[in-house]
């Protein structure tokens, strides 16, 4: 995460949000007596929150975990011809 002064990024407000926004990238903005904020788009704060979100929810980590295995074992469900041209005709 790149980091700048609360002056230069006042001074480039305009500049910085475009990229912000554009790059999907936060920026900490620091100030003189050490204090610090994180600028971020809301696009990019909303894929955070959704994240945080299903890292919290034991159940839904516990499926996904469970899911890998079965991935990884190769023995999971395998679909029949017909399912799968459904699927791919989604």
């Amino acid at each position: 995460m790149d980091a700048v002064s609360v002056n230069h990024f006042r001074r480039s407000l305009k500049t910085y949000v475009d990229q912000i926004v554009s790059r999907h990238e936060p920026i900490k903005v620091t100030r003189r007596k050490g204090e610090a904020f994180v600028v971020m788009s809301a696009d990019t704060w909303e894929r955070e929150q959704e994240t945080l979100y299903i890292l919290q929810n034991k159940s839904l980590m516990a499926q996904i975990a469970a899911s890998l295995l079965t991935h990884n074992k190769n023995s999971g469900y395998t679909p029949i011809d017909k399912q799968m041209s459904e699927i791919a005709g989604i």
